[in-house]
Parts: C-alpha cells; structure tokens; sequence
C-alpha cells in the first residue's frame, strides 16, 4: 500500500492497524521515501537452549537470518528453520573441547585435514543438492575438514566435514542426540562423536554411503575408541575425564 507522507501523519493508527495484512510506502511528492513494516520480535524464531523441551512459534528465511547474525554478538545456529541461541559453555566443556582438539590436530599433523573448533560457521543442506535448498548453518565444537576448497569467500565452509565432534551440556544434550545427529546422517557426515561429560562416555556413530549407520558405539573409560575415518586414530576417554 502507497500512502502520501501527509496523509500518512494524519492518520497514523489506522495505517498502523494495517502493517499486519502489507508493508505501507510512504510517499513525498510523487516518490517513494520511506517503507513501514510490521514489528517481529526476533525472540519468536529462537529455540532457546535450556533444560525443558524447547519450542518454537515459526520458522525463519535463510536471508533472515543473516541479517540477525550481521546485527548481533550472539552466536546461533539455524537448524531446519529454526534458530538455537547458543549459550556460553562451561569451563569443563571448553578443556574437553581443548583436550580433544590437540589430540586431533597432533594426529593430523601431517596430513591435508585440519581440526578446527567453534566459531565456525558450517553450512548443511542435508539431502538437498544444494545450500539455497534447505540451508543449515551450524557451529560444531570440533569438525575435521580435509577439503579446504570448500571454505567459501567469506570464510565460512560449506561441505562435508569427515568427522565432527560435540561435547554434550545440559543445555545441549538433546539437539546434540537427536536434531544435530539426523542433520549430520543427512548431510552425509562420515563419523559424529559425542563426548558425555556426566557419564564419563563417548558416543561413535558412523555412517555408510547411502547415509545409513554402519556402526553404533558406546565407550567408557580404559575402552579405545577407535576411528572409522582416520586409520590409527584412537581415543581413550580416560584421558579427558
């Protein structure tokens, strides 16, 4: 709807009133100067991190959420067009987070991959051919990358990460077992570990070619997890709890 600046201030509530059904164009001397949208509080995207099952009032455009990225110091994830606020971590997940990062970088030394640790933004599309068609941005606590090529101009990665592990809080466990680990079988990760501090475990899954589970493993401590991606990569939860 095009209004007249004029008419515009002498009946602002009604044309308020309207904001719900169209954006209104103000107009001055036969131009366009100014656009009114309706107001949405950014809030009513998020899937806040916390204990209780979270829940979420509709979804939001890629496009939207770049925008809320670019204006904030926040960090997010989008998942499925929904956005998780993520929350500060503790100390013991960021030494968790260390521990197991130094191993993989010592591991992978010599080689073309690289283990890199949040901030990072990652970009999914699950089965989709392409990013434009279902995107997913995430911020994994440890991906293994070994196709540089994919890191796009604005520094963000967009492909298939041979290996990703998250440390579980409980803010997070259940996105990290059930959304993050569907949205990482899809998109056709190799290998998700999932480090459990309280239980003193770590979760192996490992994923076939056609995206199916080949393998399914729980280890505790004095057990070697050994990896299905990375020839003579072991990891002993012993060594982290």
């Amino acid at each position: 709807m095009k209004v007249s600046s004029t008419d515009f201030q002498n009946a602002v509530g009604k044309y308020l009133a309207l904001l719900d059904k169209e954006p209104i164009i103000i107009t001055k001397n036969g131009k366009s100067v100014a656009k009114v949208t309706a107001y949405t509080d950014p809030s009513d995207y998020f899937v806040h991190e916390a204990k209780d099952k979270p829940s979420v009032r509709s979804q939001i455009r890629y496009e939207a959420y770049l925008d809320l990225v670019e204006h904030s110091d926040q960090r997010y994830e989008l998942i499925g067009g929904e956005i998780y606020l993520l929350s500060s971590p503790s100390f013991q997940h960021q030494v968790i987070v260390r521990d197991v990062s130094i191993h993989l970088q010592t591991f992978l030394a010599d080689g073309p991959c690289q283990a890199l640790t949040a901030p990072l933004d990652i970009r999914l599309y699950g089965w989709a051919t392409k990013f434009s068609e279902d995107p997913n941005v995430v911020q994994p606590d440890i991906v293994v990358i070994c196709d540089p090529e994919n890191v796009t101009d604005d520094g963000r990665y967009e492909g298939t990460p041979s290996l990703i592990v998250e440390v579980l809080s409980p803010s997070t466990k259940g996105r990290d077992l059930i959304t993050k680990l569907e949205l990482y079988r899809r998109s056709g990760i190799q290998e998700y570990w999932i480090v459990d501090p309280e239980e003193e475990t770590i979760a192996q899954y490992a994923f076939n070619e056609r995206r199916e589970p080949e393998n399914i493993r729980w280890i505790k401590k004095g057990e070697a997890l050994r990896s299905a991606v990375f020839e003579g990569l072991e990891l002993d939860p012993a060594s982290l709890f």
